[in-house]
């Protein structure tokens, strides 16, 4: 057999005999030869460690790994603790950028409405042509691609909570502008501020939540940060419709953004720096490496609402540094600009940006586009119906968000996206068919549309942000984080722009048969490419995952 050896991390304590962690046999552990070789530096045990004594840390976590007889690995892992009320702020500050992002689209489609009415507008500029209508809606779209540009070569140096500051600001600025747009050109670049903010705040976001909470609840806070998104819609449907009647309720619907990114912005503020983030900028020696790990253990002991410079962070950020020395040992810190494509950052980069491409070419956009139609099939056909609807697939999208929240950590993430993108493949063939041959069956439209925003959300919509999030290099992640929201907001205005040639071209059935064949096409992707990253850190992902 071969040697066994127990490295703590950090703080010695006991384990009991009757403990659910010890998932390991007596014989595996305690042998008279993994006693004698192993050093009391790396194991902290004598003789008297056959009372089953092991060291073990009450806070943060440890491996335990056993070399068995076949060669294979073992290991159990003793999670971090941590106080729920020290990961709200960190949470959800970055998470109001997700909620502001979802707000946009929810408002303005109420806000089209308004904007377009003689009665309602409060404008002489409200007789606007398909193409500046199409820019008024597709503004944000085209700042957030811009943002997620520029996202590229500044994030790194920027630091997600800068970032983050800086997307709130420019929230605030663009929703500012837009509701208080005495023209349209003032309209149209409001939107364009606007969209850079979420451009921003869409890659920042997941970045920062991931670098800085527990991992054991990684899952479960980025695929909150999805459901924030989801509420953002929802409000913003809200608020269309409490609006819709006023005059110049379009300028209340854009203008509610403003004190909503004021408060993300002073949260940011408040926050500290991603503790990773600053470790990372000591690596690639962008400052005194002492001085940036002092930095981050009163960064990491904040966010964990620990004292100031306490041992457990203390001994937490030096074995990340180790750990990022051992990993770039023999290679610059800091990745060039196109190592995105090179090595683990590759296979990375096909993994996460696989997912938020099939996430939009699956037809996202245009089913929820085709909502309206179908459900007037089944008798939602007036006009005052037309909010109300909306707010209820809001209602079951957040409930079906809700439902990945708890699994994300507890199934995986592989089983949500297998399950998930089955049922959307099902769900787009059932459409084909209504459309085909089924079209005195309503029932089969709305179950199929109910069926296709449940399994998004429970799938692509939370777990590939969530995956994106995680699965980058550290020295590559901002960079890889960007190119993949480039690829979703890219991805995104492609099958916008696209939809009504191909509707026109194909038919809404074949439509829909060729977005049900790409569903196919990504759940073999899932199948074959995606790893299951769940209770992994970010340094064991990239260790175990991406070498």
């Amino acid at each position: 057999m071969a040697s066994t050896c127990l490295q703590p991390l950090y703080y010695p304590t006991i384990i009991h005999s009757k403990s659910p962690l010890l998932s390991l046999s007596k014989k595996q552990i305690f042998t008279a030869r993994s006693l004698n070789q192993c050093t009391r530096r790396n194991c902290s045990f004598m003789a008297r460690n056959n009372e089953r004594k092991l060291p073990l840390l009450p806070i943060g976590r440890l491996r335990l790994k056993v070399s068995a007889s076949s060669g294979e690995e073992a290991e159990s892992a003793y999670l971090e603790e941590f106080s729920w009320s020290s990961v709200i702020l960190p949470f959800l500050f970055p998470a109001l950028g997700g909620l502001l992002f979802g707000y946009d689209i929810g408002a303005t489609s109420g806000a089209t409405i308004s904007l377009q009415s003689a009665e309602l507008s409060g404008t002489t500029w409200y007789n606007f042509s398909a193409v500046q209508l199409g820019l008024v809606v597709s503004g944000s779209l085209y700042g957030a691609l811009i943002g997620s540009i520029l996202a590229y070569p500044f994030a790194d140096f920027l630091g997600r909570r800068r970032e983050l500051i800086i997307a709130a600001l420019l929230y605030a600025v663009g929703g500012s502008l837009t509701a208080y747009a005495p023209g349209l050109g003032a309209l149209l670049l409001g939107r364009l501020v606007y969209g850079l903010g979420i451009g921003l705040a869409m890659h920042g976001a997941p970045l920062y939540i991931a670098e800085t909470c527990p991992s054991q609840i990684r899952g479960t806070l980025i695929s909150l940060k999805e459901l924030a998104i989801v509420l953002g819609i929802l409000l913003g449907y809200f608020v269309g419709s409490y609006e819709i009647n006023v005059v110049g309720g379009w300028r209340y619907m854009f203008g509610l953004s403003a004190p909503i990114a004021l408060l993300m912005g002073l949260g940011m503020w408040s926050l500290p720096p991603s503790p990773r983030w600053l470790l990372l900028r000591a690596i690639q020696s962008k400052g005194p490496l002492q001085e940036y790990k002092e930095k981050a253990i009163g960064a990491l002991s904040k966010l964990r609402g620990r004292p100031a410079g306490d041992k457990v962070s203390e001994k937490q950020i030096e074995d990340t540094i180790i750990s990022l020395k051992t990993a770039y040992s023999d290679e610059e810190a800091e990745g060039n600009f196109l190592e995105v494509f090179q090595g683990p950052s590759l296979k990375a980069f096909i993994i996460g940006g696989g997912l938020v491409l099939f996430q939009q070419i699956t037809g996202q956009p245009s089913v929820l586009y085709y909502a309206g139609s179908i459900l007037q099939s089944a008798g939602f056909s007036a006009a005052a119906d037309a909010a109300r609807v909306s707010v209820v697939i809001g209602v079951f999208k957040s409930l079906m968000t809700a439902v990945a929240v708890l699994k994300a950590d507890d199934l995986g993430r592989r089983p949500l996206l297998i399950g998930g993108v089955s049922g959307i493949a099902l769900s787009l063939f059932l459409l084909s068919a209504y459309y085909k041959f089924l079209g005195s069956f309503p029932f089969v439209a709305v179950a199929a549309l109910l069926l296709y925003v449940g399994c998004y959300q429970i799938s692509f919509g939370p777990i590939s942000w969530l995956m994106v999030s995680e699965i980058f290099p550290l020295r590559t992640r901002g960079k890889g984080i960007s190119l993949a929201v480039l690829t979703n907001f890219g991805s995104n205005a492609i099958v916008t722009f696209a939809f009504s040639p191909l509707k026109e071209f194909l038919g809404a059935e074949n439509l829909f048969l060729l977005f049900g064949a790409i569903a196919l096409l990504s759940l073999l992707f899932v199948i074959t490419s995606v790893p299951e990253t769940k209770g992994l850190s970010l340094e064991e992902i990239e260790s175990k995952i991406l070498k």
